[in-house]
């Protein structure tokens, strides 16, 4: 196995595990409850304690790295990930499980960013394309089957082991990460402290364009979905048949997801997000038709056209960092992931109230998909074909 390929893995591994611990305790929600005489505000930052520790330490991460190391970082936040999940399953009170969360998202945030940077500073321009697919693959994956996994846990053990079930993989890939990652010297100067040198260094127009695209295509559809649930309860359909409706949508992402990665380096970004802005829109509102067929149509429009979309701009947001920058531009992007998946969520739900009409809601949801067109359109095609075919461009 190649070295680029070592770390592409412990990236991967680590990004399951952050994904694994942001959708698999839900499940369990009304068993912890149970126990631990939790409100429904309470259990609601069960989640909320662990992405808010993701999201504060992202902007330190440039900077712990550049003091200890990438290497021992990773190493570092792996053990504070595994030894805050043993204390979640110990917790005694919901208090006590809300701090610890808190604690294991810090330690989780850590793995993304640096990970990430790693990973794709090793992977040229031209091949970052594959990579991404590995990347997005496991986005899918995870968050379809953790709820399943947790919820058998659950049921069969405790819900306390759910959390206790991160041990063997975050040690897996401690131990991977010691033998596979070739120890690297801190800085000898170091960057500043906090997001003004994260803001201030990253000057890429490729990734502001990235950033704008994953704000309002997955970002609006984590909000749309979240609508889409109330709507469709109010139009019969039991949990049950709303949850099947992910199954069209992550067939249809996991297509983006090839198409992607095989039409990337041929056609540019450019056709793929204009593409994926278009499907992901009219999936929007097709969702105003109460039809079951035309229902099932709309969430697979909506996961060919969003994951069309995330897949191009994750490996859009790279493609000209210099290496040495790729750790400001790994944790601007990932600061920018989970401000989007909250704005969404908030933006929708507070027109949703305002307007009281799921129908203009999920039409106004349609408009801010298209808001990154212009955007898209001023790409430098150009540059992007220099990078991506640097030997066929200096020969002409």
């Amino acid at each position: 196995m190649t070295y680029r390929s070592k770390v592409a893995w412990i990236f991967l591994l680590g990004f399951a595990l952050d994904l694994v611990n942001m959708f698999v305790a839900t499940v369990a929600y009304p068993d912890i409850a149970r126990e631990l005489h939790a409100s429904v505000t309470q259990l609601a930052w069960i989640s909320n304690a662990y992405v808010l520790g993701l999201t504060v330490i992202i902007p330190l991460s440039v900077w712990l790295a550049a003091i200890l190391g990438e290497r021992t970082l990773i190493a570092a936040s792996l053990l504070l990930f595994a030894g805050a999940s043993v204390m979640v399953g110990q917790a005694g009170s919901i208090e006590a499980l809300i701090g610890w969360r808190a604690l294991q998202g810090l330690g989780g945030g850590l793995l993304i960013p640096v990970g990430q940077a790693l990973a794709y500073r090793h992977y040229p321009a031209a091949e970052r394309s594959q990579l991404t697919a590995r990347v997005m693959s496991v986005a899918l994956l995870v968050p379809a089957l953790s709820p399943a996994l947790g919820g058998l846990v659950a049921d069969s053990v405790s819900w306390r082991w759910i959390f206790y079930a991160n041990l063997p993989l975050a040690l897996l890939t401690l131990l991977l990460a010691l033998l596979w990652i070739k120890p690297d010297a801190p800085a000898t100067v170091r960057p500043s402290l906090g997001l003004g040198s994260i803001f201030k260094q990253i000057r890429s127009p490729m990734l502001r364009v990235a950033m704008l695209v994953y704000l309002f295509i997955p970002g609006v559809f984590i909000g749309t979905s979240l609508i889409a649930i109330l709507y469709l309860r109010g139009l019969g359909y039991d949990a049950t048949h709303t949850g099947a409706l992910m199954l069209p949508w992550a067939l249809a992402s996991a297509l983006a997801i090839f198409l992607s990665k095989k039409l990337f380096n041929r056609y540019g970004p450019k056709p793929l997000l204009l593409a994926g802005m278009a499907l992901q829109c009219v999936g929007i509102v097709l969702l105003t038709k109460p039809e079951p067929a035309v229902i099932i149509l709309a969430y697979a429009l909506m996961g060919l056209g969003g994951s069309l979309c995330s897949s191009t701009a994750q490996t859009l947001a790279f493609l000209d960092i210099p290496a040495e920058r790729m750790g400001h531009a790994s944790a601007l992007w990932n600061i920018n992931r989970q401000v989007s998946f909250c704005l969404g969520a908030a933006a929708l739900s507070a027109l949703l109230s305002a307007l009281d009409s799921f129908a203009i809601t999920f039409t106004m949801a349609a408009a801010l998909t298209l808001l990154p067109l212009f955007a898209v359109l001023r790409l430098d095609a150009s540059r992007v074909r220099t990078l991506l075919h640097p030997a066929s461009e200096s020969q002409q």
